[in-house]
């Protein structure tokens, strides 16, 4: 056999072999321009924090006053109905690929954080409004009743935010037929920042409450988390997510003078799914 069709032959092999390669492995597609929703619930913790509470007649601060969430009782007729899926502690929101692994989001984490009733504080300040709490204290010992403070952030503590997110898929099985993923297991880190807008109910001294949505404060948070991805669409997320919140402007009563302020670290454990729509892929 000549040189020539030797070498002929050789290249018709191997350009064979390389077509067959070239099905046998899957191009998996792009998350890059990967948009995505998600629904889901969480549960809240909160640190001790001082509360300051300023208004016409009244300037003083509580001490070291501690606090927990309010998670509703689970009940399918709450949770999954249309008309009352916000009444649980909740998160929801959309988000982007903007490249494979790292997407930006817009989210509502709404919790609720309710002061722990009874509870033994100090004061320090003075209250001059004839009441029977009138006087001047100096870390002085009172017990929080309702007669004296109801204080919560109920409907919620609401931190609207914006995040992003890198996601590293560590266990991926693919459908070779069609070239796509049937699921997909990764792990996830972010960041995030946001404004916080609860809707606080709050009863200072027998006072009329404030019963309105207003921007309080400012929040900055961090998370880690897992996700598994079925078909590229529709996924199931958990997220650990920990940070600090500054509220310098609480309404507590129907006056407008009347205010509070505090600070404390929260942290979330939070269960979601959703689905996602590939409008470029």
């Amino acid at each position: 056999m000549k040189a020539s069709k030797i070498v002929s032959v050789l290249l018709v092999l191997m350009s064979t072999t390389s077509i067959f390669a070239q099905e046998a492995i899957p191009v998996v597609k792009s998350n890059k321009g990967k948009v995505y929703a998600f629904w889901g619930w969480n549960r809240g913790w909160y640190s001790n924090s001082d509360i300051h509470f300023q208004g016409d007649n009244y300037d003083f601060v509580l001490n070291n006053v501690k606090a927990k969430d309010r998670p509703s009782p689970y009940d399918l007729s709450v949770y999954f109905n249309p008309t009352t899926i916000t009444i649980p502690q909740t998160n929801y929101g959309i988000g982007y690929f903007i490249t494979e692994k790292i997407d930006v989001s817009i989210s509502v984490d709404h919790m609720k954080y309710v002061m722990i009733k009874n509870q033994k504080s100090t004061i320090t300040g003075e209250i001059n409004n004839s009441t029977e709490f009138e006087g001047n204290y100096n870390s002085a010992d009172i017990f929080l009743t309702e007669e004296f403070l109801k204080f919560e952030h109920t409907d919620g503590l609401n931190y609207i935010n914006a995040e992003i997110t890198y996601t590293e898929d560590f266990l991926k099985m693919i459908n070779i037929r069609t070239n796509s993923n049937k699921f997909e297991l990764g792990c996830l880190v972010g960041f995030g920042m946001g404004g916080m807008m609860p809707k606080s109910n709050v009863t200072l001294m027998g006072g009329l409450r404030n019963d309105e949505f207003h921007w309080a404060g400012y929040a900055l948070a961090a998370k880690v988390g897992t996700k598994l991805t079925f078909y590229r669409t529709f996924f199931i997320r958990s997220e650990y997510k920990a940070g600090f919140t500054n509220l310098t402007d609480i309404r507590t009563t129907s006056s407008e003078t009347d205010r509070a302020r505090q600070y404390f670290l929260f942290s979330e454990l939070n269960f979601t799914f959703g689905f996602a729509i590939h409008p470029f892929n």
